[in-house]
């Protein structure tokens, strides 16, 4: 190795990170507290270290210099100087190789050691001894890129919040098993470009696909120990570099290339990214990148015991976004996939973080002010996971005007009424406009509630219906790990049964839940999987499962998996057929003495309007919510002419008579929905007055034409329901 100082110019002090210009690379770091920084240059297989060079310049606590006729492909590292005096928050130690935060790609994989620490392990001074030996051989090393990628076309899709229906998968688990993508690309980006699984999403009619992280991430040592792996990538160690195992090739224009194939299909990429912390932990972790480059800086640290790490994630440390250069790491990091990558749109994990600062949560902070006045970000999808384990960690319905949110609400009140939970009908209510209660603020619109039922993060679909408790024997912690307040039934029976009355109703409760989450205002969001009923067996914390329990099962689609995915096609077709059922303005039952309508109307079996001491009793198990097509769709008070829709809820064991209302007698009322009967083949129709039997413990939708519909389109609606074109 040669230790080196000629070869390298001034270079610039931005952009940050390694800039390949054509002629040579710029390299520049920011720390405020080093005293030396040296780039260290590998082999292209990054295993032997072959030079060191000193970066010559400091500016505004920005170290940098120019290495010329340096390209694509050049491996690297640094080695920071400075003080090593954990009890005042630097943890330097210049024998540690560490990852630039700003690599856009990253090579090999964490081996772990002792050398990775920047203490000596079993020392009795713990973190406060310093350690000699040399990480180098350990650690992932970062690799200069070439960024040029034609996309022939517009390098984003914008899908109005309105249209938008996302669809959550990882990118390794959803293609692993699919025998139509080949053997050695699957689990990677390039098996999401194949034209059979690109044409499966597509035709589902979903506008949106959520991936699960795919930032450059570690496997935990304790998984590791276990035969275990971080499977879902929570635990992020790069924020602008793709993790290696979803890549089938070396180049980043892979990435590049799904998205322009998703695009080109006019679907959305949203990323699920984690800036709340990072994977180097809290004072006992490894030093592999920001800790050894400025802990002081880039970590939440206790004011009075600097040793130790804030820890309002869980996970050992907390990222300080109070810090003016790590908010513009991560700003960087989110227009760099937006522009660079062509990303559409980010769900931020434990969102509440990035907008705490010492004093609690505040939506006025530096982060989240960047993103609503920066031009990039501001244009497109901010998805907030609203909550954290730190105080005041709970914040759905708290972000600012412009963020949709999760909304674990809407989940946890779904669930508990399907499954004949008492006093749960009001809430239900409130949950199906778009959760006013919460959202109904400061402008913002009904798509602000991110709708779901089920995430990568519980329960399936199928297994909420099949499991009364969790089964994460497989994780390897004695079944304690993992939510035990699932809000689940499973209709009869642990797990798999071959009761067929047991099945027929789980198929039912699934149907169910599924147009309750795609006929309801807001946003919804399908976990990949449940639309034909995957299993996870009963373990509801897979995070650590890159195996069959994670991996959806495409060759064991059997017929009912199949029904299944032709009833959500169906509702999505639904969703985006009825402008009702995508309002842009809240649903508030209240009475317009101009228009001489309301926008809903809940109504009892009697087909009267629910009287508050109805709302109260705790049995009540079965309404009706009439969604008026005339209603003004903005403030401008004149007539909408949508379809008028009636949506029929008993969660009650039983058959319960329900009267269709009567108005407009000469409409009739079309079934064009009921779960006890998925796939009839005609469209009954009713006037009004009729009774209708509601099967016990399911959902039935009707739809009374409107003045606007065409008969063209009311038969292609009808006809698409039926199978038929």
């Amino acid at each position: 190795m040669v230790t080196s100082s000629t070869r390298m110019t001034e270079g610039n002090p931005g952009p940050r990170g390694a800039t390949w210009d054509g002629k040579g690379v710029n390299f520049a770091l920011f720390s405020a507290h080093a005293t030396k920084v040296e780039l260290c240059i590998f082999d292209e297989t990054g295993t032997k270290e072959i030079e060191r060079i000193e970066l010559p310049e400091f500016t505004d606590e920005i170290w940098h210099g120019y290495l010329p006729d340096a390209g694509p492909g050049l491996v690297y590292g640094y080695r920071v100087y400075g003080p090593y005096d954990p009890q005042n928050g630097h943890r330097f130690n210049h024998n540690k190789l560490l990852l630039d935060p700003y690599a856009r790609r990253h090579l090999g994989e964490l081996k772990w050691a002792p050398e990775v620490f920047g203490y000596t392990l079993g020392h009795d001074d713990a973190d406060l001894s310093f350690d000699e030996r040399d990480s180098a051989p350990f650690v992932p090393k970062c690799v200069v890129v070439d960024s040029q990628f034609e996309w022939t076309q517009e390098s984003a899709v914008r899908v109005p919040w309105e249209h938008t229906v996302l669809y959550e998968l990882h990118v390794h688990g959803f293609t692993k098993m699919n025998e139509k993508v080949p053997e050695k690309l699957r689990g990677s980006f390039a098996a999401l470009t194949q034209p059979d699984v690109i044409k499966y999403i597509k035709d589902l009619g979903v506008t949106s696909v959520e991936l699960l992280p795919i930032h450059s991430f570690v496997n935990d040592s304790y998984l590791l120990d276990r035969g275990l792996t971080n499977y879902w990538g929570y635990n992020t160690l790069g924020f602008f570099a793709a993790d290696p195992r979803y890549f089938s090739s070396d180049s980043i224009s892979e990435f590049k290339e799904m998205v322009k194939q998703f695009h080109k299909a006019g679907l959305e990429v949203i990323m699920d990214v984690v800036y709340n912390h990072t994977a180097e932990g809290n004072e006992l972790g490894p030093t592999l990148s920001y800790k050894g480059i400025d802990n002081a800086s880039y970590y939440r640290l206790i004011p009075d015991q600097r040793r130790y790490y804030i820890n309002d994630t869980g996970t050992g440390n907390t990222v300080n976004l109070s810090h003016p250069r790590v908010v513009q790491m991560v700003t960087d990091s989110l227009r760099y996939w937006a522009t660079e990558m062509g990303v559409d749109g980010f769900r931020f994990d434990l969102a509440t973080i990035l907008g705490r600062e010492d004093y609690g949560f505040d939506e006025s902070c530096g982060f989240l002010q960047c993103c609503r006045q920066d031009p990039i970000l501001s244009s497109v999808k901010l998805i907030a996971e609203p909550w954290d384990c730190g105080p005041g960690g709970y914040q759905v319905g708290g972000f600012a005007p412009g963020w949709a949110e999760w909304n674990d609400r809407y989940r946890d009140t779904v669930r508990s009424f399907w499954k004949g939970d008492e006093g749960k009908s009001p809430e239900l209510a409130t949950r199906l406009t778009a959760s006013g209660d919460l959202f109904n603020q400061r402008g913002r619109r009904p798509w602000a509630s991110v709708n779901f039922i089920t995430a990568h993060d519980g329960f399936t679909l199928n297994d909420l219906v099949s499991y009364n408790d969790k089964h994460n024997e497989a994780n390897g912690e004695n079944n304690q790990d993992g939510s035990s307040n699932n809000h689940s039934w499973n209709c009869g029976a642990e797990g798999e049964t071959d009761d067929e009355g047991i099945i027929t109703l789980r198929e039912r409760q699934k149907r169910n839940m599924l147009a309750t989450l795609l006929l309801s205002q807001g946003t919804p969001m399908l976990l990949a999987g449940d639309e034909f009923g995957n299993t996870q067996h009963g373990n509801n914390n897979a995070y650590c499962q890159d195996n069959e329990i994670s991996w959806l099962n495409w060759a064991g689609i059997d017929d009912k998996g199949a029904s299944l995915q032709r009833f959500v096609k169906k509702l999505i077709l639904l969703r985006q057929s009825f402008p009702v059922l995508r309002r842009g303005r809240f649903l508030t039952a209240e009475w317009n003495d101009e228009l001489k309508t309301k926008d809903v109307t809940w109504l009892s079996p009697a087909g009267e309007e629910l009287t508050g001491e109805q709302w109260g009793e705790g049995n009540m198990r079965c309404f009706g919510m009439l969604i008026d097509g005339r209603a003004a769709v903005s403030a401008i008070m004149k007539p909408a002419a949508d379809t008028t829709l009636l949506l029929v809820f008993n969660a009650w064991h039983d058959l319960v008579e329900f009267k269709l209302p009567d108005f407009e007698s000469d409409k009739q009322w079309t079934c064009l929905i009921d779960t006890n009967n998925p796939e009839p083949e005609s469209l009954p129709t009713f006037n009004g007055g009729d009774q209708f039997q509601v099967t016990g413990r399911s959902f039935v939708l009707f739809r009374r034409e409107a003045q606007g519909d065409t008969e063209d389109f009311s038969r292609s609606v009808e006809h698409k329901l039926l199978g038929k074109a």
